[in-house]
């Protein structure tokens, strides 16, 4: 009974075990993208646009070209628009019918054309500086991948995930870093600048404008060299985010390998496949040969000497165990002759490929071989 019983227990519990669902175990593997980018997911995110770049450090360098720039055209800038004022102020109150449709709207556009014409060396300066800033950080690219159209652009819970996210939070942490020290190097400035700010109630208009811009351009200065040490930290920090978005799982990088390299198995199969070809190519040219040499088990090296063809002997076929097997086994059936020379055939295994002439220093010891095969081919005289 007690026999009886183990035995319908034990098959209770197969039968139990079998008819469980089946569970994939791969789900319990580690996916965690621990594995760097290969060079492929490198250039794959590339094409799609995806890059790391700075905007604080292109924003910084645009802000401290522009307010260079300001200070090297500022006088150029400030002559044409005050010329064009007091223009304005002083002659054209005399022309009769200024004040019509037609006199205002040239007006208009000729106010434009000033201001235009003023700063377009400044304008000039900031496309330069920002193609220069974003080439610089990212290279030259241009893709079209991210024009394409994608739902989760407009979709209201992709949005609010998004506005949620770390990167959001890192942004506005960044956003707050940033008033904070525009804040700070703005007072530090006027603190020092201080008492000059308080002796400008006692000059004129003009100087006082003239000391108040000065000093308002080098302020912004030295608040977008800070901004541009910032840029440098979010430089660093925008290149570790890039580097753990690319990173891959080690199933992504098998994954990889069998779509480039294929599949290990298949490609066994390949070269198994292109090796027999060869082999078939190669016993083929055996009946052609003019002897074989062995060593005489484990080598076999098919020889072919014609004048009319080549300078020197060629090797038309070799191999080492089967192979040699199947060489002289295929000379025997076209009767081709077959000699014994383990030195010599040791030499030419491993020192000549199949379709190339033998090398000088075994031009004696293949000759004197060619030699006694030919002797045997030769009609005997009769005496």
């Amino acid at each position: 009974m007690k026999l009886i019983f183990k035995r319908n227990t034990g098959q209770g519990l197969y039968k139990s075990y079998v008819g469980l669902p089946r569970i994939n175990l791969q789900l319990f593997a580690n996916d965690e993208k621990t594995e760097k980018p290969t060079p492929k997911r490198r250039r794959d995110a590339r094409k799609k646009g995806q890059v790391f770049q700075s905007r604080e450090i292109t924003n910084a360098v645009m802000l401290i070209s522009l307010f260079s720039g300001l200070k090297v055209f500022g006088g150029n800038i400030y002559y044409e628009v005050s010329n064009f004022a007091r223009r304005i102020l002083t002659e054209y109150p005399k022309i009769e019918g200024l004040y019509t449709v037609k006199s205002l709207s040239m007006l208009f556009f000729e106010a434009v054309g000033v201001l235009l014409k003023a700063s377009a060396p400044l304008f000039a300066i900031a496309v330069v500086t920002g193609l220069v800033s974003g080439f610089a950080q990212v290279g030259f690219l241009f893709t079209t991948e991210t024009l394409g159209f994608k739902f989760s652009r407009i979709n209201p819970a992709s949005g609010i995930k998004r506005l949620f996210s770390l990167r959001a939070l890192t942004e506005l942490l960044k956003s707050l870093i940033k008033i904070s020290i525009i804040g700070y190097v703005a007072y530090s400035y006027l603190r020092s600048e201080e008492e000059n700010i308080i002796n400008t109630i006692n000059t004129d208009v003009m100087s006082s404008a003239m000391y108040i811009g000065a000093t308002s351009i080098n302020m912004a200065v030295r608040i977008c060299i800070a901004l541009l040490i910032l840029g440098a930290l979010d430089y660093l920090y925008q290149w570790w985010e890039y580097e753990k978005s690319l990173r891959m799982t080690k199933q992504e990088i098998k994954e990889e390998y069998k779509m480039t390299e294929g599949n290990p198995q298949i490609k066994s199969k390949i070269r198994q496949k292109q090796r027999q070809i060869s082999m078939r190519r190669m016993l083929q040219d055996v009946p052609k040969a003019d002897v074989i040499i062995t060593n005489p088990t484990h080598l076999a090296v098919a020889i072919k000497y014609d004048a009319e063809v080549s300078d020197a002997p060629v090797v038309l076929a070799k191999g080492q165990d089967y192979m040699a097997l199947r060489i002289k086994e295929k000379a025997r059936e076209h009767e081709v002759e077959i000699v014994e020379n383990k030195p010599l055939a040791r030499a030419l295994y491993e020192s000549v490929e199949i379709g190339e002439a033998i090398p000088p220093q075994l031009y004696q010891a293949v000759a004197e071989v060619l030699a006694f095969v030919y002797s045997l081919k030769q009609p005997k005289v009769k005496t």
